[in-house]
């Protein structure tokens, strides 16, 4: 278990430093209902971390890792496909996030969705939480990957099901700051989450770029190294 948590506790760190759904999650908290709608984001979150996760399991069920005689258990060659062209997928955002990123301070934007949270209902916000975590196309593939690398680890499911749960508490940690920030903080919270909030914004494109690209990388190596044994 041990070397498949060494595996995704990278992946989960890039999932928990993410700096959209951290933004995200600081305007959400200045909703007026922000105390419910933040930890409604926080469950839905945890919520798609989890079934994506989960579903990546399903998936691949026993037949994620093929066994050898002599070298134990080893992931099956599709995982190593599947590995690479994640990569792959990573690598290219890397690179074009890094491409676009903002030359100067005036140059920083936030999506247009994000200009609409206020107005959104609790089930809305829970919905949004949902989407950031299992529907997202950037921080999905980590998920996926994370989940390839436990199923073919060849574990007992109680074992996979215990590294998944790792994996979505690291990768929650980004959310959970601001959460606890602003549920213990007092007045000083809004003046801290707005300092947050105002430095994500401005390094967001270029923070996923390094991350997509980097973890790009360990993903194609991770591929090439299960496919030539």
């Amino acid at each position: 278990m041990g070397q498949v948590l060494g595996d995704v506790l990278g992946l989960a760190a890039a999932v928990a430093v993410s700096p959209l759904p951290i933004i995200a999650m600081i305007l959400v908290l200045a909703t007026p209902r922000g105390r419910l709608n933040g930890i409604l984001f926080t469950v839905g979150w945890i919520l798609g971390l989890s079934v994506l996760g989960a579903a990546v399991l399903a998936i691949v069920g026993p037949g994620g890792s093929s066994s050898s005689s002599t070298t134990g258990s080893q992931p099956a060659t599709w995982v190593g496909v599947l590995k690479l062209v994640l990569g792959a997928l990573l690598v290219f955002f890397g690179l074009r996030q890094w491409r676009r990123r903002p030359k100067g301070e005036s140059d920083a934007q936030l999506p247009k969705w994000m200009a609409s949270i206020d107005r959104l209902t609790p089930l809305k916000i829970f919905g949004l939480g949902v989407a950031l975590a299992a529907l997202n196309a950037k921080n999905a593939p980590l998920t996926i990957a994370a989940g390839a690398s436990i199923a073919s680890s060849g574990l007992p499911v109680e074992e996979q099901i215990a590294s998944l749960a790792i994996f979505v508490v690291i990768g929650t940690l980004g959310l959970l700051a601001p959460l606890g920030v602003f549920l213990i903080g007092g007045d000083r919270a809004k003046t801290t989450l707005g300092g947050w909030r105002d430095w994500a914004a401005r390094h967001n494109v270029a923070v996923m770029g390094v991350l997509f690209f980097v973890m790009g990388l360990k993903l194609l190596g991770d591929g090439i190294s299960i496919l030539t044994p």
